[in-house]
């Protein structure tokens, strides 16, 4: 018979970890006598992090006894006590490759179904000392599991643990949490585990996502960068120029999807060659490329300037997701300044192919003289069967605003797709949400770093990416393309992560010891090295920067 044999709770609160402040409720202790438990935790507990951890179905954390002799043996550890790994009810019996997802439970007066998976993250390996142990738990199969409360009720230590009910298809925890985060998942498998009404809604999106996508397939197109010749340059306004780049050999290039956007290495404008990324702003074409630049810094203006036709510059391979989609639905292209050039690609080729879609373009600029492209994309428009246009010149109408959207009559059920400075795609994007938009179709690109997401770090200050401090190393460039920075490797920094991290380039991460995928980055070129190995190799093109080392000089898309 299992049993409870510690009840263990703890109040959120702030944690300093190398050098920042975590706000997280995992440190959790042992209290004695009987404790209420309700529909979202047991009283005197709580969540610092409800993005991944709490609600409902997160309400009680479980892990066994049993897997804490076994980190004793396997880490060497005697320190090692109830509530430890941040579990609320620590348990004699109950194995995650034994209980199943959608069991229940009787636990003094309450009940209990099992929802998921212990949801992996840097926490217990915070918690523990020990960063490895998100991939240990995973790797090891002994990730622990949340339960939802049935019925609430008083429990304490001693309770005995009564299973009252069998989950649908009778798939393990541990099963469960290998089919997210472990190669070689089965797709009869997968649609089990969609199929089990106990499963948090979450966990079922991943599996849905994961049937749903086709085999990772190589990126298109070439791997680095390879040089292309500059055929002309053309003025488009007082400060845009468009490049126009063929292949020096005149092979065919790889057609981009509208939307996409090109990588450049630029040696004459500094030392290291800086990095830059322009998007596409022509129709796609497999015998030339048209990248706008607007003059506004010291590689702009080098390009503007410098470049003539018959130069030879140093190009990734298109790439990017923020790409038209391929629907029957009306379309809303909403740009800013020279955030026009994605959406003008997306215009491009809607007019190509003279789709009866209904298509507004929105666009703002500063002033008639420096809007580009304003003949071609009226001629481009005009040529749409459905095509609306509004032009807004901000000197002499000042910003769009959800008043100056809502007398467009856009297209509520339409798909949006925005480009712009990051206020205006920020303003844009709550205006169209606030007139109906579809949240999930409203689309945007950022021309700099993405959005950072560190978990449960507070009083985060995003700055200007910079060198890191200190002595600067002496291996290979590292190049953070989004934020226009290269700094030389030093072995100080366990990951490009932490080297990301010093130099305060906004990043992506939860887990930290490559098992949950939130790091993977585009790589443009360049080999890295990982330790440790992560549990599931990335996709073609990309790394996980949170275990990643470079083998040599390395471009990141970040």
């Amino acid at each position: 018979m299992a049993r409870l044999v510690s009840l263990n709770v703890g109040m959120p609160k702030d944690v300093p970890w190398e050098g920042r402040t975590v706000h997280t409720g995992i440190f959790k202790y042992p209290v004695d006598g009987r404790r209420m438990v309700r529909r979202l935790n047991v009283d005197g507990d709580g969540q610092g992090d409800l993005g991944g951890h709490g609600g409902e179905n997160r309400a009680v954390l479980v892990y066994q006894r049993q897997s804490y002799e076994h980190w004793r043996d396997f880490l060497g550890r005697d320190d090692l006590e109830d509530g430890q790994f941040g579990e609320n009810f620590t348990v004699d019996g109950l194995p995650d490759d034994e209980v199943h997802i959608g069991d229940r439970y009787r636990i003094g007066e309450a009940e209990f179904e099992v929802t998921q998976p212990r949801v992996t993250c840097f926490r217990v390996g915070m918690r523990l000392g020990e960063p490895r142990m998100p991939s240990l738990l995973v790797a090891h199969h002994r990730p622990g599991f949340y339960l939802r409360v049935i019925t609430e009720g008083h429990v304490q230590a001693g309770d005995e643990i009564v299973r009252t009910r069998t989950g649908r298809h009778e798939l393990s925890v541990a099963d469960v949490d290998a089919l997210l985060y472990l190669p070689g998942r089965d797709q009869d498998t997968l649609r089990k585990a969609v199929d089990i009404p106990a499963l948090s809604p979450g966990w079922q999106a991943s599996f849905r996502d994961l049937l749903a996508s086709p085999p990772a397939a190589e990126p298109v197109g070439w791997r680095g960068f390879r040089p292309l010749r500059v055929a002309r340059v053309v003025p488009e306004s007082t400060t845009v120029a468009s490049i126009h780049l063929a292949a020096d050999d005149g092979e065919p290039l790889p057609r981009p999807e509208p939307g996409q956007y090109l990588t450049l290495r630029v040696p004459g404008a500094g030392d290291p060659a800086p990095v830059r990324s322009y998007s596409l702003s022509a129709a796609p074409s497999d015998r030339e490329y048209r990248i706008s630049v607007k003059r506004d810094g010291v590689v702009s203006s080098y390009l503007h300037s410098r470049l003539a036709p018959g130069a030879v510059v140093d190009v990734a391979a298109p790439r990017g997701d923020f790409v038209l989609a391929g629907d029957d639905g009306p379309v809303v292209l909403l740009s800013a300044g020279i955030g026009v050039t994605p959406v003008l690609a997306m215009l491009h080729a809607l007019a190509a192919r003279r789709s009866p879609r209904a298509v507004w373009w929105v666009h703002t600029t500063r002033s008639a003289a420096e809007q580009a492209f304003a003949a071609e994309a009226h001629a481009l428009l005009a040529s749409l069967p459905h095509g609306h246009e509004h032009v807004f010149h901000t000197a002499s109408t000042g910003r769009l605003t959800l008043d100056t959207l809502s007398t467009l009559d856009l297209p509520t059920d339409g798909t949006a797709y925005l480009c712009g400075p990051d206020a205006f795609m920020t303003v844009m994007r709550e205006a169209l949400v606030s007139l109906g938009f579809d949240t999930a179709r409203v689309h945007s690109e950022l021309f700099g770093g993405v959005s950072a997401l560190n978990p449960g770090l507070t009083d985060v200050v995003r700055k200007t990416p910079h060198a890191p401090a200190g002595e600067a190393g002496t291996g290979p460039a590292v190049t953070f393309a989004r934020s226009g920075l290269t700094v030389p490797w030093s072995g100080k920094y366990p990951s490009l992560l932490e080297l990301a991290e010093a130099c305060d380039v906004p990043t992506r991460w939860s887990c930290r010891t490559g098992v949950c995928h939130t790091c993977v980055t585009p790589v443009l070129s360049g080999r890295v090295e990982y330790a440790p190995d992560p549990l599931e190799p990335p996709a073609a093109g990309e790394v996980l920067v949170c275990c990643a080392r470079p083998g040599e000089d390395v471009v990141l898309d970040l």
